[in-house]
């Protein structure tokens, strides 16, 4: 008798730990879908940008015509998380030179469109970044789930691993300086 109850509260227990790695492991999911949704404005934005600014920077087609075909490839359905990440990573990059174009354009930095662009150019890139902060708060409970005892039992017989948090680019982490000179210090 007391072996059936002991084997009832142990398959319960394992039922509720199970449960709580798939309902962290869906979050996961849902959050990179949020990300997944404010990477398509940003790229739906893209083609508007690029024809204000080619109509205004002649000679930076070679940049425009890179963040196209990143773009292109990014729309793609069948590309993994990783593979999504490095294109944000190179759209990103891509962006902040037209953006860095249009500074040597007065002309181009005063149109309306380019304005309206830029406006919301920067309300997608605030929302990409709480997506972004959500996705890796959902990343951090799954994988503090995945670790820790009792859970790691359960995760380890499922193969439920530790999920990669949605970092930037080496490159992207670098404070862009906005003209300024380094100081020496005192």
């Amino acid at each position: 008798m007391y072996f059936v109850l002991l084997i009832a509260v142990l398959a319960t227990a394992w039922a509720l730990m199970w449960n709580s790695l798939v309902r962290r492991r869906n979050a996961i999911t849902n959050a990179f879908a949020g990300i997944d949704t404010m990477l398509q404005m940003r790229y739906d934005l893209i083609p508007n940008l690029v024809s204000v600014v080619k109509g205004y920077a002649q000679h930076e087609s070679e940049t425009l015509r890179a963040i196209s075909e990143l773009r292109a490839q990014a729309m793609q359905a069948n590309l993994g998380t990783n593979q999504r990440v490095e294109l944000d990573n190179r759209i990103r990059q891509g962006m902040a030179g037209i953006m860095a174009t249009a500074e040597a354009y007065p002309e181009l930095r005063a149109s309306e469109n380019f304005q309206q662009l830029q406006r919301a150019l920067n309300e997608v890139e605030d929302r990409i970044s709480a997506s972004r902060r959500a996705f890796n708060a959902a990343v951090n409970d799954y994988n503090n789930a995945v670790g820790t005892f009792p859970t790691s039992i359960v995760a380890g017989f499922a193969g439920m691993r530790p999920h990669a948090y949605f970092e930037a680019a080496p490159d992207n982490r670098q404070n862009p300086g906005v003209g300024m000179t380094p100081q020496a210090s005192p």
